[in-house]
């Protein structure tokens, strides 16, 4: 074996009259009296083995998804026996020696099986990662994510990476907090999203900026969100709402054209809806504009512009802002959102497929003015404003272009188009939908020296447990 090169399924009919050397994991095994066919699975698909002879007794010992290295002789099938569904299906390998690397133990879950419970499945995620449907979404994912960097990269964007850990500030969802062990009873928190630093990065001089980045949310799980997901950031200086609309609408094209060119767009032209026709008319602002939803690989892009500003929360009793408080108020807005608060207008815009929003943006606030006076409304005091936004209109006082952009959720985008119904069948080891990790039992406890060195003290005692509190 020393002095063979292994050999992939994808490759391995080149080699007809040749000794390879072959390894993956043993997916079938079908014996018979005087031969056994084990079907040896690798990243590039399946090869049959063939074994007669005394080398059966060794293979006999084998167990499913045991993990071999081989090396054999490949010859041709008869041509009645070549299978086209199998990428290697006009040869097979006459197996010489075996080495068994790891014997499997009993599976406990059939690979490929679509009835098997989704907590068992996630629970051995990496058994249920072998199966054919799950291997196949992670590497149209990685696909699509290179298309998108590559499509970028070549129009002058730069991909720059943002902190994990940062400052809380008043955004939206709640945060994940991290505690501080080197300044006891202060916390970092994990970023919703890299808005903050990606508008720095424009005060910076960036420019043209994209990133494809981990966000973190503390809110309820739904089947479309996750406690951590993943986004294609972008962000433009000196850019206007046609041209970031127009970046996605030909990037997205271009991307489905590439590397799903069975699918079909309904419209070669995106449409563009205002946010008050889209509810009138469809009563959601992400409409599945399909002409025939039956069609599964039909796909309905559409943008969705001209947003509120703001919106009420009745359980706050304030307004809230409908995007984040750095979306920038339409041009007639500026000057007057504070006096009519409910029919201010926002350069926001949505991007809609088959009724799932899947990408969202917005030209920014880039006077600190306007921005002060945005937070003034929201609520904030000078102090509050000072304490959580300081640093963004400090660097703004020191000269800020004008700037926006888009942030693209890969998660909702890729089960879309895999046509898949949770976005968990896209993410390599999503959490379940109470946000648990089943697989590696988390969140977990800690030791208690590991509080000790935080400064930290529970007190879960008086907190009620989530699902144990009523609902008013």
């Amino acid at each position: 074996m020393d002095n063979l090169k292994r050999v992939l399924s994808g490759g391995v009919s080149a080699h007809v009259g040749k000794k390879v050397l072959m390894s993956g994991w043993a997916q079938t095994i079908r014996a018979h009296a005087k031969v056994m066919f084990i079907d040896l699975r690798d990243h590039k698909g399946i090869t049959q083995l063939v074994f007669t002879g005394e080398i059966m007794q060794q293979a006999s010992q084998l167990t499913v998804e045991s993990v071999v290295s081989i090396v054999g002789e490949v010859v041709k099938r008869p041509e009645s026996l070549t299978n086209p569904n199998v990428i290697s299906g006009t040869v097979e390998v006459r197996v010489e020696s075996l080495t068994i690397e790891s014997l499997a133990s009993n599976l406990p879950l059939p690979l490929n099986d679509l009835t098997v419970k989704e907590e068992t499945r996630l629970k051995y995620r990496y058994l249920d990662l072998r199966s054919e449907r799950m291997a196949y979404n992670l590497r149209m994912r990685h696909q699509m994510n290179q298309f998108l960097r590559n499509y970028l990269s070549n129009r002058d964007f730069t991909e720059v990476e943002t902190p994990y850990i940062s400052k809380s500030t008043p955004e939206g969802a709640r945060d994940y907090l991290v505690p501080a062990r080197i300044d006891p009873g202060k916390f970092y928190a994990l970023p919703q999203s890299p808005q903050q630093y990606k508008q720095l990065l424009m005060v910076a001089g960036i420019e043209r900026y994209f990133q494809i980045v981990r966000c973190f949310r503390d809110e309820d799980s739904r089947i479309d969100r996750q406690p951590e997901f993943s986004q294609l950031d972008v962000e433009i200086s000196f850019t206007s709402q046609e041209e970031v609309l127009s970046l996605i609408e030909e990037m997205y094209k271009e991307m489905v054209k590439t590397n799903f060119p069975e699918k079909v767009l309904t419209f070669t032209e995106f449409p563009r809806i205002t946010y008050a026709d889209s509810m009138k008319k469809y009563g959601t602002d992400r409409p599945d504009l399909r002409k025939d939803i039956s069609n599964e690989d039909e796909l309905a892009f559409a943008f969705i512009v001209d947003f509120p500003l703001f919106e009420w929360k009745a359980g706050d009793k304030r307004w809230g802002a409908v995007h984040h408080p750095f979306t920038a108020p339409t041009l007639e807005w500026q000057a007057k959102f504070e006096k009519d608060p409910a029919h201010a207008l926002a350069q926001q815009y949505d991007l809609a497929l088959n009724g799932v929003e899947v990408a969202g943006g917005s030209i920014r606030i880039h006077q600190p003015e306007i921005q002060e006076r945005v937070f003034a409304f929201l609520g904030h005091d000078k102090t509050e404003i000072q304490r959580n936004f300081g640093h963004l209109l400090e660097a703004f006082s020191y000269g800020v272009p004008p700037h926006g952009g888009f942030a693209s959720g890969l998660d909702r985008l890729i089960s879309v188009l895999l046509r898949q119904t949770s976005i968990r069948e896209v993410i390599a080891f999503p959490k379940s939908g109470d946000g648990r990790d089943l697989m590696m039992d988390s969140p977990s406890a800690v030791d208690s020296h590991q509080l000790l060195e935080l400064g930290l003290k529970l007190v879960i005692d008086d907190i009620p447990s989530p699902k144990t509190k009523k609902s008013k």
